[in-house]
């Protein structure tokens, strides 16, 4: 009777682990930002999965650094703007990025300056048209 209840409780440990791994430990987030086309977020989770969202550039308004503040810490992280598409000047989301990772500021900052980057060479070529 014992064995059999430690066998259950090993094997449903173990479908535990797997469903942990598999869906909720991501491993590694990546973000790709193409002027012309959109921002690509890519989570790897510990088993190998790989989840994407495509953002199209159309949709984007900006991307700004947001702070929180979570058990008496100040926690920074990446967030994109969409545009609301009833109002030019209002946001009608917010997508926060690396969430799982959450990065030190200097790297958000690193990231924050390529994407205004992009984003203004996209500004200035659609005035220049």
């Amino acid at each position: 009777q014992n064995s059999m209840v430690l066998s259950a409780a090993i094997f449903i440990t173990l479908i535990g682990l797997i469903i942990y791994l598999h869906f909720v430990k991501i491993d590694q987030e990546s973000l790709l930002v193409i002027g012309s086309l959109g921002i690509q977020v890519t989570s790897s989770y510990a088993s190998g999965k790989e989840s994407t969202t495509f953002i199209e550039m159309g949709k984007v308004k900006d991307v700004v650094i947001n702070e929180a503040i979570h058990m008496q810490r100040v926690i920074y992280y990446l967030c994109i703007l969409l545009q609301d598409p009833e109002d030019p000047q209002g946001v009608s989301e917010v997508v926060p990025l690396f969430q799982s990772s959450k990065p030190r500021l200097d790297c958000l900052i690193e990231v924050y300056k390529s994407c205004q980057e992009i984003l203004e060479q996209r500004k200035t070529a659609s005035q220049s048209n």
